[in-house]
């Protein structure tokens, strides 16, 4: 899956200066994560439920 085109966003909290961050975009199909320091890695596809499920876990709800 080519990447290039797609919008990546970092957390408000990231302190911006390039260091220990993950960046996250959104296709139809799932939520792809790669690290902002070296985009040229692999990234990590999960669905969107599996990234919800994520998000509410790493929020403690």
């Amino acid at each position: 899956m080519s990447t290039e085109h797609l919008d990546w966003f970092k957390s408000s909290h990231s302190a911006g200066d390039g260091g220990e961050c993950v960046e996250v975009a959104a296709t139809e199909h799932a939520v792809l994560v790669r690290d902002s320091k070296d985009v040229s890695r692999p990234h990590l596809a999960v669905s969107p439920a599996g990234w919800t499920h994520f998000l509410r876990c790493a929020a403690g709800a």
